[in-house]
């Protein structure tokens, strides 16, 4: 059982220049993933949500992409300002921010 009662990833994914696909990382997702455990810290929720850096998630067209468990709710073309939306609206109220969810 995780100590943690939610967990976000953060796409940071990095492919080679010219890729495509084009990759999260190229789009200022390591800002997001670092934006997101700040404002889960400064909120006193960092023991209870944990924000972690992903891997490719496979949707490099659409990133960044962020994904929030338990809820297996993917969002797409995140950016650092969407953040503090996110945590408030998701996170804390359990209301998904529609205009991000990429279905």
């Amino acid at each position: 059982m995780s100590k943690y009662g939610k967990h976000v990833f953060i796409c940071t994914n990095e492919r080679p220049e010219g890729s495509p696909r084009g990759c999260c990382a190229n789009q200022d997702s390591a800002e997001i993933q670092i934006k997101m455990k700040a404002e889960l810290k400064k909120r006193g929720m960092s023991k209870q949500i944990r924000a972690n850096k992903a891997g490719c998630l496979n949707f490099c067209e659409q990133g960044p992409v962020v994904v929030v468990y338990p809820e297996g709710t993917w969002y797409k073309g995140v950016s650092a300002e969407d953040v503090e939306e996110i945590v408030e609206s998701h996170l804390i109220n359990d209301e998904p921010v529609e205009r991000l969810i990429f279905k």
